[in-house]
């Protein structure tokens, strides 16, 4: 891929929420990527430990713009107990 295509936000990100007292074994895991018509989407996936959950699949028009959704949703989920895995 040509340098020029490539960015520097962090494209993938997987956290994961545990606490055996209350038996909650969750993971969320957000994602940037292009599609082959160079569309940007922010894909999110989560669920259980162990299971493939749900997907969710945002378009945005650009690199910073899903790069600014993902830490959107990342700052809720570390909020609500999530930690980086």
């Amino acid at each position: 891929m040509p340098d020029e295509l490539r960015s520097p936000i962090k494209h993938h990100l997987i956290l994961h929420w545990i606490d055996p007292e209350q038996g909650v074994t969750r993971f969320y895991s957000l994602m940037i990527e292009r599609d082959l018509f160079g569309t940007v989407r922010l894909v999110r996936n989560w669920g259980r430990i162990g299971t493939q959950g749900q997907e969710l699949v945002e378009i945005h028009a650009s690199e910073e713009e899903a790069g600014l959704a993902l830490e959107a949703v990342a700052r809720a989920k570390r909020r609500r107990g999530y930690r980086d895995l």
